[in-house]
């Protein structure tokens, strides 16, 4: 066994939790069909991976069922919650909140979430294995802004809000616009 073996088998895994739950993450539902019709799931581990051409990652556990209905060459969504889609988070994530009100709109055929921050509808292009997840690469293939609020983020094992201020709302402001 590798030195590095040994040391990853020497990890507490409740602490590993713990700390990677330290690092605050937006949060998304990646939206897909599954058999028709719309479905999502709750992914914080999301990120842009390049501008050109623009891509974006998503980690996706393997026992997830967007596995079994998203592969190369397949379209995904990628909602942003915002704090007002905090119902979302957990009925997306095998929680399901009777009243978290998910409505979804068509997009090319690709299912997204209204009320979402931002949206990106994204082409698969490759899919990595880590670990117990799959990375998953997707080509940006179409973005929209939605509602201005707040972002939802995920922190320490829980949603959380955060009020920050919109910097292109400040420079706006001070040159007069």
């Amino acid at each position: 066994m590798t030195p590095a073996a040994k040391q990853a088998q020497a990890v507490d895994l409740q602490l590993f939790r713990r700390v990677m739950g330290r690092f605050a993450t937006g949060v998304t539902v990646v939206s897909f069909l599954r058999e028709g019709k719309p479905a999502g799931m709750t992914v914080n581990a999301f990120l842009s991976v390049s501008m050109e051409p623009p891509l974006v990652l998503v980690a996706v556990r393997k026992a997830s069922n967007f596995v079994e209905h998203v592969g190369i060459g397949d379209y995904c969504g990628i909602n942003i919650l915002s704090e007002h889609q905090r119902k979302l988070g957990p009925h997306f994530a095998n929680r399901p909140e009777p009243d978290a009100d998910a409505h979804f709109h068509d997009h090319a055929g690709i299912p997204l979430l209204d009320g979402s921050l931002a949206q990106i509808v994204a082409r698969v292009v490759d899919v990595h294995p880590a670990g117990d997840h799959l990375l998953y690469i997707a080509e940006v293939e179409h973005l929209a802004h939605g509602i201005e609020a707040q972002p939802l983020i995920f922190y320490s094992g829980r949603y959380k809000q955060i009020h920050a201020h919109d910097p292109r709302v400040q420079w706006h402001a001070m040159d007069g616009w």
